[in-house]
């Protein structure tokens, strides 16, 4: 008889290369339920569902979704509905994502470009500084 795997919050903190703090936080926002065990319910243990959960927060984070938004995916595939729905939610939340981060990209181009010519503007003053002061010793 097989029976499903737990896990405690050091060894999901090993795995992630998290803390335990930041498991503990994850929970307060609603991604993880461990179940509670022993005195008072003080040790926490996880399922596989939960170690899935934390799994697809951690890359819903490098994706740069708020945890807001990764809860709001995450919660429909608990859903007993159909992958449509759900994949239309990604969808939506991905190309706005996707808009939020090119708007960004824009802005940060034009910031360099402006930064490229203020340095091309100081070179060349730096230049007429350096030539007159070198014809200024020279006389």
């Amino acid at each position: 008889m097989a029976t499903n795997p737990t896990y405690t919050i050091s060894d999901l903190a090993r795995e992630f290369d998290l803390t335990t703090r930041a498991i503990r936080f994850y929970e307060d926002m609603g991604l993880l339920q461990p179940q509670r065990e022993g005195p008072g319910g003080r040790n926490r243990v996880y399922t596989a569902r939960d170690r899935t959960r934390l799994k697809l927060t951690l890359r819903a984070k490098r994706l740069g979704l708020s945890l807001t938004e990764a809860k709001d995916i995450i919660d429909t595939y608990d859903s007993p509905r159909d992958t449509g729905p759900q994949l239309r939610k990604f969808l939506a939340v991905l190309a706005d994502h996707r808009r939020q981060l090119e708007e960004q990209m824009a802005d940060l181009v034009a910031n360099l470009d402006e930064v490229k010519t203020h340095e091309k503007e100081a070179r060349a003053l730096l230049g007429k500084i350096e030539k007159g002061a070198r014809s200024g010793s020279a006389s």
